[in-house]
């Protein structure tokens, strides 16, 4: 599904890369975990094929990069990040939004068949929001905006979702409710990387962690074996204690700050 052998990327005197290897298989759902400027962004611009690395090897979807045409396998990746709302119309029906992802089209200017309609109302249903199909996208809340851009990667039925930060700038309520609409995901054949800084929005869906440090992927594995005291202490140079609920982490800091 997702292969990357000993990567790295040099820019200038910079190592931003150093020897990443990262293996996803087929229907495990992981999250990528990691201090601001670890490199996890420049992880998904490789996986998505917008950046290449200065040496090592990329497969994604069976696609070995460097030898095949990467637009192809675009079209078998979901992809939510941070600017994608911006790129949208917000006076666009919902409706019309969800169908965009059908074609990748960022608005719809040509009739829509009805059996495509109705699976974007399907999708808005599994994520809670068939009611609000023929609302403006603009009058919807950032938290539910974050729902219909999950629906509508959906409707291109992908093999690989992959999520950049998707709860950035929710609260409480619309983070809990957008990992509920993506537990609706848990039962198709797709495999997932879900990017972000906290430790508490790895919910049961997610079978697997990356932890990332300065460049490199310092663990990795089933999420129980990575999501230790010690493992993170040594990623983020605090004291960290782990609490399990439900199948969930939660963390506690200890006293004292950072040490640099």
């Amino acid at each position: 599904m997702i292969h990357l052998n000993s990567l790295t990327l040099r820019r200038g005197e910079r190592d931003i890369l150093r020897g990443v290897d990262l293996h996803v298989n087929a229907g495990e759902h992981w999250t990528l975990l990691g201090r601001n400027g670890c490199g996890k962004t420049t992880i998904l611009e490789m996986i998505t094929g917008y950046m290449f690395p200065t040496s090592g090897t990329v497969d994604v979807l069976g696609n070995r990069y460097g030898t095949v045409d990467v637009r192809e396998v675009r079209k078998k990746i979901g992809y939510i990040g941070p600017t994608l709302i911006e790129k949208l119309t917000l006076r666009d029906p919902v409706w019309e939004i969800v169908v965009g992802g059908a074609f990748a089209y960022l608005r719809i200017y040509e009739k829509v068949e009805d059996e495509l309609i109705e699976k974007a109302y399907e999708e808005l249903d599994r994520v809670g929001l068939r009611s609000l199909a023929e609302q403006p996208f603009g009058t919807l809340s950032q938290g539910e905006r974050k729902k219909v851009l999950l629906a509508r990667t959906m409707m291109a039925n992908p093999e690989l979702l992959i999520l950049d930060e998707p709860c950035a700038g929710l609260d409480l309520y619309e983070r809990e409710k957008f990992l509920q609409a993506l537990d609706s995901l848990a039962d198709r054949k797709l495999s997932i990387l879900y990017v972000t800084h906290h430790i508490e929005e790895i919910a049961p869906l997610f079978t697997h962690v990356a932890l990332m440090t300065d460049g490199r992927i310092t663990a990795s594995g089933r999420k129980g074996e990575v999501l230790t005291p010690q493992l993170l202490e040594s990623a983020y140079d605090l004291p960290i204690e782990v609490d399990w609920v439900d199948d969930r982490p939660w963390i506690r800091v200890g006293k004292g700050g950072a040490s640099r």
